[in-house]
């Protein structure tokens, strides 16, 4: 078995439709497996991207039901299914998630039956590789376990009425990544992130000129400011931090903050190396924690 463990920003962004940073997608390669935390918009286009085959992710593992970390999976059910080389899966299409994901997968094979009902005629592809399989869990701890890969839930705070949410840590080969999920300032990461190798949290900022607007106060209020993701960082000590689903709000007549005040804001708190993420931004897990960066 390959010792590779990597994980891949895949979509690093928000509801916000922007092109250089997609919906919420995380690729996980660990030896044999390969597992994506969420798809968000345009999770498959970064896929292809990568010249990584739709059909060959083993699980899709969900965080939590807010729609930009969803509408990307009938894109990735479907179009992996197809036969073309980027495609081709030929097992089931499985789906891990909180209380409520069969329920979200059996209305999108209800939304979609036409479709593979036309598919299976027309080009005569096996239905069984457009079958759904779930499995769900209510409560803390190891949701996944194949291949070296073990994969950990834990519940975070999204907000009294984003329930569940949960955050993962994964771990292979001794060493561990973990994805915060969406979420408030929480115990629960800097537990499950103590001493990772890598540690990536969500993180939300205003300009203060947009700190009386109640729709901005209300969104900040469901996320981790730069300040409150650095005691994180200090107190769970991981060799590598890094920023993902950047929640740099903005008013019609005033810009979002830029990388520098979020790096000067997180620096009030912590001081040990960090990462923006960037869409298709890699870390390779080793001895050491290599990051490379796309060069489209």
């Amino acid at each position: 078995m390959a010792s590779t463990f990597r994980v891949t920003l895949l979509g690093t962004g928000v509801p916000i439709p922007r092109p250089d940073r997609f919906g919420p997608a995380t690729l996980v390669e660990a030896g044999d497996q390969t597992i994506l935390i969420d798809a968000g918009r345009g999770a498959t286009i970064r896929l292809f991207e990568l010249d990584v085959p739709i059909g060959r992710i083993d699980a899709l593992l969900l965080t939590h039901f807010h729609s930009d970390h969803t509408v990307g999976i009938p894109d990735l059910w479907l179009t992996g299914w197809l036969g073309s080389y980027f495609a081709a899966r030929r097992k089931p299409f499985h789906v891990i998630g909180p209380a409520g994901t069969s329920e979200l997968m059996h209305h999108l094979e209800a939304a979609y039956a036409r479709d593979v009902d036309i598919r299976v005629e027309d080009e005569k592809l096996g239905r069984e590789h457009a079958a759904i399989t779930t499995e769900e869990f209510v409560r803390d701890g190891v949701v996944y376990e194949r291949g070296g890969l073990r994969v950990i839930a834990f519940t975070v705070d999204h907000g009294d009425a984003i329930k569940p949410a949960y955050g993962y840590r994964i771990e292979y080969d001794g060493r561990s990544a973990v994805l915060s999920g969406d979420t408030r300032y929480n115990e629960n990461v800097i537990k499950f992130g103590a001493g990772a190798d890598l540690l990536i949290h969500e993180v939300a900022m205003a300009r203060p000129e947009l700190a009386g607007d109640p729709h901005i106060r209300r969104i900040l209020d469901h996320h981790t400011t730069p300040r409150e993701a650095g005691l994180v960082f200090a107190r769970a000590k991981p060799k590598l931090a890094a920023y993902t689903h950047l929640v740099m709000l903005a008013g019609e007549d005033i810009a979002p903050p830029s990388i520098q005040q979020l790096i000067a804001q997180t620096r009030e708190s912590y001081a040990g190396p960090i990462e923006v993420g960037e869409d298709l931004m890699s870390f390779e897990i080793g001895a050491t924690v290599t990051v490379r960066r796309s060069s489209r």
